[in-house]
């Protein structure tokens, strides 16, 4: 290691330990997430204008960066499978009979494929307002070596008909699932769950006395899992700062301002989507900017680490504590939106991709009947997206397979794909807590004491 790195570390060390002194001095938890957001671009900026972001010092002093920031992703991402699966079965306890259970989650899956198809049509919408197409972009070797390696993933995926596609969302092996093994484990976790929680209501009604025990120890664990979360969610701000750093450090401003448009299309779909979201509570009687104030730090987590399931603990501690959804609401609502009806990875984006890609196979990308086929394909597609990281993808080569459009063309975007991640992962996230939400309030059980009381007086995290 020489000296230029020592520097460079010792720069995001430094900037640490003020967060931390920042923190003994009580310093909220939700301000510490906001400096640490504010130094991890200061520091990424000045690292970026002092070196370059192919240069070596960066090259070399980013993986002693990616410790923290993605070493705190992985945390996440730990608890994220065990928080589904004791989240799921602690919903059903929640229920003390299985009369609201069908409701909540046909509400939950209609509005997460719902909003979903919706998003589909925002991505079409703005992709043709701002004239967008694939051969406007300039592809050179790291755009063709993305669209080889989508085709070689797209051949693992070949040749398996829609109802072995539907197989594989089954849980063959659970604990096989558990370890996160397949793209599909997430939801196949959930299924799992699911039947054991069916399995807890029958014997709720047939041995009361056994129920009450299996209740007590899932509880329990369902605690000590939330302790784990608690224990992983204090380094938020630290982990924030170095992935902040790592973004802006590494990021070809050069390509950004190329595909300058492509960029702002993109989150000017996003917007819109979020928008909708907001007009979703507010139809229901919630105030917007509430859920906007309420949900922000979560979102800003979504945002700069760019994983849904990463995002979890934060999702289901942000609706129960404030937004006042119910436990078992929450758990489904968060647990299903991993794997179900993923805003921005799932709708926005293969939708936007599909139509840019159209003209450039002789398809003609305003046809009805193609937009129609599009809108439903995302729609149908959007289950078992996995949100660990490479959903958008996956979700792209489903739709553009189903399409017949060519593959080797979705890597045209690659050099702005880390940017335009974030702001479809924070969508994602919004969207599974405005399903949770809503469907709180459509049920009646939405606490409105806890929505509308000061965020400050729910704390996500104590700092």
């Amino acid at each position: 290691m020489n000296i230029i790195i020592l520097i460079n570390v010792g720069l995001m060390l430094v900037l640490m330990a003020v967060l931390y002194s920042l923190k003994k001095r009580g310093v909220k938890f939700s301000v510490l997430v906001l400096i640490g957001l504010g130094f991890g671009v200061v520091l990424g900026a000045a690292l970026q204008l002092l070196y370059g972001a192919s240069s070596e010092e960066i090259v070399n002093s980013m993986p002693w960066y990616n410790i923290v920031g993605n070493g705190y992703v992985k945390l996440l991402q730990m608890i994220a499978i065990p928080l589904v699966f004791i989240s799921i079965l602690a919903a059903f306890t929640k229920m003390t009979t299985g009369r609201n259970l069908g409701k909540v989650a046909l509400l939950i899956l209609a509005l997460l494929i719902g909003t979903t198809a919706i998003s589909a049509v925002i991505g079409i919408g703005t992709t043709v307002v701002f004239d967008l197409q694939g051969d406007q972009i300039i592809q050179g070797e790291e755009e063709l070596a993305r669209g080889e390696a989508l085709i070689e993933r797209a051949e693992t995926m070949q040749g398996a008909t829609l109802p072995q596609q539907i197989l594989e969302l089954f849980p063959a092996n659970p604990f096989y699932d558990l370890t996160g093994a397949r793209a599909t484990s997430t939801i196949a976790v959930v299924i799992f769950a699911a039947f054991l929680g069916f399995a807890y209501l029958q014997l709720a009604r047939r041995e009361p006395d056994n129920a009450a025990a299996i209740t007590k120890g899932i509880d329990a664990l369902h605690a000590l899992i939330m302790g784990v979360v608690r224990i992983v969610l204090r380094l938020t701000p630290y982990g924030i700062l170095a992935i902040m750093a790592r973004t802006i450090a590494t990021s070809d401003f050069d390509a950004i301002y190329a595909l300058g448009r492509f960029v702002v299309a993109s989150y000017a779909a996003l917007l819109i989507v979020f928008i909708i979201h907001l007009l979703i509570l507010s139809a229901t009687g919630l105030r917007p900017l509430t859920y906007v104030k309420k949900t922000a730090e979560t979102l800003l987590f979504a945002f700069t680490s760019r994983t849904s399931a990463g995002t979890l603990p934060m999702n289901i501690q942000t609706q129960t504590k404030r937004l006042g959804v119910p436990e078992g609401i929450a758990n489904f609502s968060g647990s299903f939106g991993l794997s179900i009806g993923q805003n921005g990875c799932a709708g926005v984006y293969p939708a936007m991709l599909a139509v840019m890609i159209a003209p450039m196979a002789g398809i003609d990308p305003l046809n009805p009947t193609f937009l129609a086929s599009v809108v439903l394909i995302v729609a149908i597609s959007s289950f078992g997206v996995a949100g660990v990281g490479g959903g958008a993808t996956f979700a792209a080569i489903l739709v553009l397979s189903a399409l017949d459009l060519p593959l080797a063309l979705a890597g045209i975007l690659i050099s702005v794909e880390p940017l335009i991640d974030m702001g479809r992962t924070a969508l994602n996230v919004s969207g599974s807590m405005t399903a949770g939400v809503t469907t709180a309030r459509l049920t009646g059980e939405l606490d409105m004491q806890v929505y509308n009381a000061p965020a400050d007086e729910r704390p996500l995290v104590e700092s």
